[in-house]
């Protein structure tokens, strides 16, 4: 079987640094492989460089205009994603309906991983949906950081703790400075 041809594009100069879009060049629409962010001490071009050796840089009209949108979501506009060109496909069927789920938390509002949990009929499987999250391939588009726990501290970020507060505080969401939300709006509770 040929290897799926995968290009990267790097979104330049955002308030977080350089974001990255790994996506298939034999589809049209394109197919979204992974949204790198930067990680602590991790920036995108290394993560392409381990992650994807063989991505080619490259971009076209839809790809370009992903870039352009997530630039503005990080710059704080109100931007939402379709999952349309996401591969979900590529993630366990458990994974899948978490990111689904999480897709469906609008802006402005968080949910725990708990709640979260329980919404997809999955009681107790708090951890599960946090080890989710925590791997989500598709950050921003599957807005992952308006999951918190169930106390209202923010848990973990791909992108560290410092930018998944700026993204809640760019939403409207105070955030302590013990990391904590204040005056959570909810959108999934535990039943």
């Amino acid at each position: 079987m040929r290897e799926q041809a995968l290009r990267f594009r790097a979104v330049e100069r955002t308030p977080f640094g350089a974001v990255g879009i790994v996506w298939s060049g034999s589809s049209d629409p394109p197919l979204v492989v992974r949204v790198l962010i930067p990680k602590p001490g991790l920036p995108v071009a290394a993560q392409v460089r381990t992650l994807y050796p063989r991505a080619e840089a490259g971009s076209n009209a839809g790809i370009d205009d992903l870039a352009r949108r997530i630039k503005a979501f990080l710059e704080g506009e109100d931007i939402r994603f379709s999952l349309d060109s996401a591969g979900l496909s590529s993630c366990p069927p458990f994974q899948r309906a978490v990111l689904r789920a999480e897709h469906g938390v609008p802006r402005g509002r968080v949910t725990t991983y708990g709640a979260l949990a329980a919404h997809l009929g999955r009681p107790g499987a708090s951890r599960a949906v946090g080890n989710a999250l925590a791997s989500n391939p598709f950050p921003i588009i599957v807005p992952c950081h308006r999951a918190v726990r169930s106390d209202g501290s923010l848990g973990g970020y791909q992108g560290g703790l410092a930018m998944k507060r700026a993204l809640l505080r760019n939403e409207g969401v105070e955030v302590d400075a013990a990391n904590r939300v204040v005056r959570p709006r909810f959108h999934y509770r535990k039943s």
